[in-house]
């Protein structure tokens, strides 16, 4: 997912004034918006799936990176008592 800035780059009154055109660009790119005020970069404007699918990644990663964390420390169970931990609570 990389801005191309011939196309992603919108100064703030572009979105002012038409603001449905560039969130449809959003959709239908699947890219990120970079919104501009006198030149420098200000916002970022993104599909919801795209933010969702984002959101869901770096969780993911997150308790990846936990759970690598908790193995090194020595804080992690067999397999065996995985498993019967998951089949006592149901």
């Amino acid at each position: 997912m990389s801005i191309k800035f011939s196309k992603d780059v919108v100064p703030l009154s572009d979105l002012k004034i038409n603001p449905g055109k560039v969130v449809k660009h959003s959709n239908e790119t699947h890219r990120p918006i970079l919104l501009t005020s006198r030149g420098r970069g200000v916002a970022v404007i993104q599909s919801l799936y795209k933010y969702e699918k984002t959101e869901e990644e770096l969780a993911f990663v997150k308790a990846v990176a936990q759970g690598l964390m908790e193995a090194k420390e020595g804080n992690s169970i067999s397999l065996e008592e995985a498993k019967k931990s998951w089949v006592c609570r149901f």
